[in-house]
């Protein structure tokens, strides 16, 4: 047990970081305001979720223009892929435990 709990990330404990890994493990890239839709959070705490885990070093953000709207969107880095499926192998083998 004490083992499985090693492999936990506590990067991905909030359930906002889980939820943008999620979503940028499946999808190539998401930006800001899609983000914000599929997990129903505000700006501000979406925000420092993407900042933390983009200083980490597992989410990617590239800025740019759609229409002259500025465009912000995120996609998971090898480093945060290989962290985040250590994690989730780490959830499914505690679950697998019982």
């Amino acid at each position: 047990m004490k083992t499985i709990l090693s492999n936990f990330n506590k990067a991905f404990e909030s359930r906002v970081r889980l939820g943008i890994m999620s979503v940028l493990a499946v999808n190539e890239s998401m930006d800001f305001t899609g983000l914000k839709d599929i997990l129903a959070a505000t700006d501000g705490n979406l925000a420092s979720h993407l900042r933390a885990l983009e200083e980490a070093g597992f989410i990617s953000m590239e800025k740019s223009f759609i229409n002259r709207k500025p465009n912000t969107s995120y996609r998971i880095t090898e480093e945060g892929m290989e962290s985040f499926r250590s994690h989730i192998k780490a959830l499914e083998e505690l679950i697998g435990n019982r």
